[in-house]
Parts: C-alpha cells; structure tokens; sequence
C-alpha cells in the first residue's frame, strides 16, 4: 500500500504545480496591457489621446448606382458615360462587381462595361484625343440575354497604382441599360 502511495505521490506533485502555475501564470483579460503606437505623420498623424473601440476596418464599400447607359461602343471613346471619379488613396486593391438591367428587350446580345483609368493628365489626354487606354481597370457583365433584362459581372480584384480613377462606361446591346457599379476598396 506504502509503494502504491508512494508510487502515486510525484504525479499529484506534479498536477499541482501545473495547476499552480496556471492559475497565477495566466494573465487576466481585464489586466492592462503594453501597447506601442509608432506615429507616420506624413501618412497617418497621431495625437492627443490614442483608443481603439469594435472593429478596425480595413475595406471600405463604394456603390455608382442607377446610371443610365445607352448603346454605346467602348472605342467611342466621345460618347462614352462619365460616372464619376473612384478615390483609392490608403487603399492597395478594389474589388468590382457591375450589374445592370436592360430597359428594353434588347434585340442584339451584349454586354455593359466600366473602364477605370487613372486621373492623370497624360493618360486623359491619351484617352481622350486618340481612345488609348493607359494603365486600364476594366470590368464588364456576361451578355444581356433575350430571356431575363438582367446581368452581371463575377466579381474581380484589381490591385491600384494611383489615388484617383475616372469611370467610363459602355454598352454593346441595342437598348439602354441601368447600370451599378460596386466597388470594395481594401489593403
């Protein structure tokens, strides 16, 4: 009985250690922790009083919504439809989705397109006077059919080399389509 005790005697020893230092080795949720901030002026300036509440998002949701396109090739480039300006200053990448629903039944299959190009002087100029497109994001829909007045794009990640896009968009079928462009910019 003395060996078996014995025998057994080192192993409680050795749980209740364990246990010891799991108890007091263990760092409570509600205790302060040390946290360094490092400061990027030029980039992100930080003063006064630093806290973080919820969640830090990283991506932020764009949406050019309910944009009238009439048939228009995406080589005429005069006629094109302006829909706006897309800032994705912070921002490394953007995913893109387009959809759109065709206001008539459109006769000849085709398609809606956004062409994205950076809002620099040299690549507008080129666009513009002799329909060039520099450094282009471009995204388009699966063809209209005759069936539904409806389609869209899969959705596609582009990584951005420029704060700025300007948004041209196009359409190849015979009738006028409403056209949203969904825009998720992230890092």
């Amino acid at each position: 009985m003395k060996r078996r005790i014995l025998g057994t005697a080192p192993i409680y020893f050795w749980v209740g250690l364990m246990l010891l230092f799991f108890l007091f080795g263990a760092a409570s949720v509600e205790e302060i922790q040390k946290v360094f901030v490092t400061n990027f002026p030029r980039v992100q300036p930080v003063s006064g009083e630093i806290s973080v509440e919820g969640t830090i998002r990283h991506a932020v949701p764009r949406r050019f919504k309910d944009i009238v396109v009439p048939p228009v090739s995406p080589s005429d480039v005069s006629r094109l439809i302006s829909a706006g300006t897309l800032e994705v200053d912070g921002f490394t990448s953007v995913v893109l989705g387009l959809n759109g629903y065709s206001k008539g039944k459109a006769l000849k299959p085709g398609v809606v397109g956004a062409i994205l190009l950076p809002d620099e002087d040299l690549v507008l100029r080129a666009f513009e006077e002799e329909g060039k497109s520099q450094f282009p994001i471009e995204i388009r829909t699966a063809a209209f059919a005759p069936s539904s007045p409806y389609s869209a794009s899969d959705q596609q990640r582009f990584l951005v080399g420029f704060p700025r896009y300007r948004i041209w968009l196009y359409n190849t079928t015979d009738t006028s389509v409403s056209a949203n462009l969904f825009v998720y910019l992230t890092n």
